[in-house]
């Protein structure tokens, strides 16, 4: 029996859906190191490395380690259920991230140019506008739930308008993927209503390509069918939407919860991009980043890993490692040598558009409502039930209203 087949493992979900990750990483060090076995689902194990070093090794060195799902021998043994939960993040797509070397160069080309054609000037003001906009929905009420009536809705509506979607579909595409990364038993349906989704925006649009990340991808020469271009979509809304969420929701909430964090950036001391980053190494928008293979038996973090076997980037507590991270801010301050983009040829490519979303997101709320609070005390913030990301399940707060027009 292999190690992965042990029983009783903590489930990966431990790392997220629970005030304190970091009580849960340590306990994993004391027992196994910085490479532990954890369940991904009932009967199906994998690596979750969380050593800094071990994290840059795994997702540096292809030649060991590939983001080739088809590589997974619980996949090449049709021990996972065709709906697993597990299915979009972890299933084989012809997509950037689930391919290596010039395959992967090919695919992600698209990703690459199309972010660097982006007018950051005409998002900024558009970002501005639609938070802006939604505070007015709710502003007048005096509560809201910042989750789902604001960080959810403007990161799904500035993700879709890069790609030029509409209204409708913005709110379509932000459901489906809430349901899709709770990597449940909808999670694989959810997965491909998702695709639905995309796939119609497409065919409506490909007879003139427009001037927006839709139109890049329908005429960039790498992608060579419809397929592709779905693809290159699904990666880019995941990476834009998925880290803008988070990262608007915790740092809302760190505002919320921790007196030190909220007075060193109301009082000027700490800019907001420092701000930003020291959410990022404490709850980096994907916690846990699926999946490299090992392509050979290897040992890593004292651990002996087998062929096949799936690793999962464990970024929230490589960022905590006591290696590297001291967890002093003053010390720390404007440190970006965190993890939450990832490392290596499959690093996010969306991080400057993530970071320009969240910025002007967190900046127009603390500006249009300065006096905020929490509805719940600090430990009873719930968080949504995925084994990837760790992000609010609601956010419920109060405020002084707002003089609203027409009310």
């Amino acid at each position: 029996m292999t190690l992965l087949q042990t029983a009783g493992l903590t489930p990966l979900s431990a790392t997220t859906n629970c005030p304190h990750p970091q009580r849960v990483y340590r306990r994993l060090r004391a027992e196994w190191g910085s490479v532990a076995p954890v369940e991904l689902q009932p009967g199906i194990n994998g690596w979750l490395v969380m050593g800094y070093q071990e994290v840059l090794t795994v997702a540096r060195r292809e030649r060991l380690y590939s983001a080739n799902p088809e590589l997974w021998r619980d996949w090449q043994e049709k021990a996972v259920p065709p709906d697993s939960g597990l299915g979009p993040f972890m299933f084989p797509r012809q997509s950037a991230h689930f391919v290596d070397s010039a395959e992967h160069r090919r695919l992600r080309a698209p990703l690459d140019e199309g972010i660097a054609r982006i007018d950051e000037r005409r998002l900024r003001r558009r970002v501005e506008l639609m938070s802006t906009e939604i505070i007015a929905t709710f502003g007048g009420d005096g509560s809201a739930d910042l989750l789902l009536s604001y960080s959810a809705l403007i990161s799904m509506l500035a993700v879709a308008d890069l790609f030029g979607l509409d209204v409708a579909r913005g709110h379509e595409l932000r459901d489906a993927v809430i349901a899709l990364v709770a990597a449940d038993s909808v999670a694989q349906a959810a997965y491909e209503h998702f695709e639905e989704i995309l796939a119609s925006a497409l065919s409506s649009r490909r007879a003139a390509p427009p001037d927006d990340l839709t139109g890049s991808f329908l005429s960039h020469p790498n992608l060579h069918n419809q397929e592709e271009v779905l693809q290159a979509m699904v990666v880019m809304i995941f990476a834009s939407y998925g880290a803008t969420t988070t990262w608007i929701a915790q740092t809302l909430a760190l505002m919320l919860t921790d007196p030190r964090f909220a007075g060193r950036l109301r009082g000027g001391r700490m800019g907001l991009d420092d701000a930003l980053d020291e959410v990022l190494w404490r709850d980096p928008p994907m916690a846990n980043m699926p999946a490299r293979y090992a392509l050979s038996d290897t040992e890593l973090g004292g651990q002996q890993i087998r062929r096949g076997d799936p690793l999962i980037l464990g970024f929230g507590a490589a960022n905590n490692d006591p290696l590297v991270h001291t967890g002093d801010p003053d010390i720390e301050l404007g440190n970006r040598a965190h993890l939450a983009w990832g490392t290596g040829p499959h690093s996010c490519p969306a991080q400057i558009p993530a970071r320009l979303i969240t910025r002007t997101a967190v900046q127009t709320a603390l500006h249009l409502l300065p006096d905020l609070r929490l509805a719940l005390r600090a430990g009873e913030v719930p968080m949504h039930p995925s084994p990837w990301a760790r992000c609010p399940a609601t956010l419920p707060v109060t405020f002084s209203p707002l003089a609203v027009a027409g009310r």
